[in-house]
């Protein structure tokens, strides 16, 4: 039944943008401005000649109206405005700027860049984990390499650029954010309700490695556990698999896996053939696995040597897919056994670094703090996360469940918003695959379509070798939505070894592995799957997001203005509502609920809806908190 008295509570209300009151995390006001995120961005794919470029970086905005364009080839600035704390946006305050770059500019970063000695035959490796949104990279007044997305790590060979001693480091950087059609989740200009303040330029961190002129180039190491279940999956064939992209190949490729105890698992070597950029692919057997679960995240050590290259790695061994249980209830099955998602919704933004976390003791900190809370999943939405944040989940054994990052055109609020809320019949009823019906998902644009494709198989082969990652959802409530059945059958070829959630709310295809369900309004039930019978798929039903229940904490919210659907000024009534709501949904278990996503880890500015304020000095469930 719907709520209609919840649903016209929860409509925004019009009101003057307020500036933000300042707020920051403990560890924002702990940053030392020299010693940034110093630790390796990527442990599954890390060497020792690791340099982090984090700290204090020159910046300019320059005026531009040609913006969308000239970032590839502009003329820098005969002088720079100050100086700024790589890697948070100069839009978050402890980058140190606190200025919002406009679609009409450009940004200029500049640094020394550093080189001990000669390199040699040696290779020097310029690596950024996300810029947002365009750029272009220059060293020594020579183009290095550009990057489109803002989303994804890229990597330039600087090799033959750079010389002994101090070289210079140029980047300019392009985004329009939501004036243009790009990638950006829930990044606005003009922030309120749900969504929230855009940020630009680099944001994850910069770095760099040397290494041998044969060296690895990519990589995905993975644990592969055979099909079965209950004790069989524990029994069943274990391996770790490498695909590894080789420069220069002609040398052995050899894979030793260890335990946690340092004990060699096993090892597999292969002779790889001679070429310039050759793929090659292994498996290394584990006999009597050890398997990584939540409740034990037992991690393998993975030492990968080609010629001179030492790259080191790990894995998790673990089974995940939806299947029928032993009444043909179809449930997601964790290493053969049927698991409740308790999920909680996870927008990984923060008020002193935005889409950039502190430290990783602020990672760690919401981790813990869902698991105390008794959730046993993250749904990281709308948003790639740092890779550190993913080795985190491996290794506290967090459950994760990966959007895909949304864009493209203006959404419809009736469309997108109001209509699929009100009439659930509308939700199976309107093909995403019919051109005609692009522009009301806002994905009428092509570059955003070729875009939103590109980065989603390329954040699948990122992300893949997370064990903690067990499942991917595409569309979230038509957001950009478009060919759904299409990317599923394209997802599910690039990873075969996780579940998919095709459509997050509304506009359903019929596909993937879950009956997906946001459900703010109405009482919570097990819905029957129409869409899915209306194809032939049996899927799980999952409660993709739920709550949304409000509490304000003065003193550690940016807003006086408020947004959310409950709201409860008492702690104590919050607290009675919010466990009240979880214990009414898990116990539609027993009527087939496959899991379940609250809304939400933290405040995020108008959002009072979080678990833990949006400063992080206040957990909201805490008894006498």
């Amino acid at each position: 039944m719907l709520d209609i008295i919840r649903v016209i509570k929860a409509k925004p209300k019009d009101h003057e943008p307020e500036p933000h009151i300042p707020l920051t995390t403990p560890w924002g006001e702990a940053l030392d401005a020299e010693h940034v995120l110093e630790d390796h961005p990527r442990p599954e794919f890390a060497r020792s000649s690791y340099a982090s470029l984090n700290g204090r970086w020159e910046y300019a905005f320059v005026t531009e109206t040609a913006a969308a364009t000239a970032w590839a080839n502009a003329e820098p600035p005969a002088a720079f405005d100050g100086q700024i704390v790589v890697p948070f946006s100069p839009e978050a305050s402890l980058s140190g700027v606190g200025r919002q770059l406009q679609p009409d500019e450009l940004l200029w970063y500049r640094r020394s860049l550093e080189v001990g000695e000669a390199l040699g035959e040696k290779r020097l490796l310029l690596h950024f984990e996300a810029v947002d949104w365009a750029c272009s990279v220059w060293v020594n007044g020579a183009l290095a390499g550009t990057h489109v997305g803002g989303y994804l790590p890229f990597c330039c060979d600087v090799s033959e650029l750079v010389h002994e001693g101090a070289n210079e480091l140029l980047v300019c950087v392009h985004d329009p954010s939501e004036t243009g059609g790009q990638l950006r989740g829930k990044q606005s200009r003009e922030s309120g309700n749900i969504w929230y303040t855009a940020q630009s330029g680099i944001w994850q961190s910069v770095w760099t490695e040397v290494v041998p002129a044969a060296h690895v180039s990519a990589l995905v190491v993975e644990g592969r556990v055979g099909a079965g279940s209950g004790a069989g999956v524990g029994a069943a064939a274990a391996a770790v698999r490498v695909e590894a992209r080789l420069s220069y190949g002609g040398e052995d490729l050899r894979v030793t896996v260890r335990d946690a105890a340092g004990m060699a698992a096993g090892e597999t070597s292969i002779a790889v053939p001679a070429g310039t950029s050759v793929d090659c692919a292994l498996e290394v057997p584990v006999a009597e696995p050890h398997l990584w679960s939540p409740d034990d995240p037992h991690l393998y050590t993975v030492e990968i040597a080609y010629g001179d290259d030492r790259v080191s790695s790990y894995a998790g061994l673990r089974h995940v897919i939806v299947a029928p249980d032993e009444k043909g209830v179809q449930r997601v099955m964790l290493n053969g056994q049927p698991i409740l998602l308790k999920g909680v919704l996870d927008q990984g933004y923060w008020p002193d670094g935005l889409l950039t976390a502190p430290a990783d003791e602020a990672f760690v900190y919401d981790i813990e703090q869902m698991r105390r809370a008794g959730f046993n999943t993250l749904r990281k939405h709308i948003k790639i996360e740092a890779g550190r944040w993913y080795y985190l989940c491996d290794k506290l054994g967090m459950l994760v469940w990966q959007d895909m990052v949304s864009g493209g055109g203006p959404y419809d609020s009736w469309k997108l918003s109001y209509r699929p809320t009100l009439f659930r019949n509308t939700w199976w009823r309107y093909p995403d695959s019919n051109a005609a019906h692009y522009a009301d998902f806002g994905a009428d644009n092509a570059d955003y379509r070729h875009e939103w494709e590109e980065t989603c198989l390329a954040a699948v082969r990122l992300l893949r070798g997370h064990p903690s990652v067990i499942g991917w959802t595409l569309f979230n409530e038509g957001w950009g939505q478009f060919d759904a059945a299409r990317m599923c059958a394209a997802v599910c070829k690039a990873d075969p070894t996780r579940p998919i959630d095709a459509v997050s709310g509304w506009y359903d295809q019929g596909c993937g592995d879950l009956h997906s369900v946001p459900n703010y309004f109405r009482t919570m039930a097990v819905w029957r799957d129409r869409a899915g019978h209306r194809t032939g798929r049996k899927r799980a039903f999952v409660i993709s997001e739920c709550g949304g229940l409000s509490h304000r904490v003065d003193g550690h919210s940016t807003q006086q203005h408020t947004y959310g659907y409950d709201v409860f000024e008492s702690r104590a009534e919050w607290q009675g509502a919010v466990h009240g709501l979880l214990e009414q949904i898990e116990a539609l278990w027993d009527q087939g609920l496959a899991g379940y996503v609250y809304t939400q880890v933290s405040d995020i500015e108008e959002e009072v809806n979080g678990i833990l304020t949006y400063d992080r000095r206040v957990n909201k469930l805490d008894a006498g908190a």
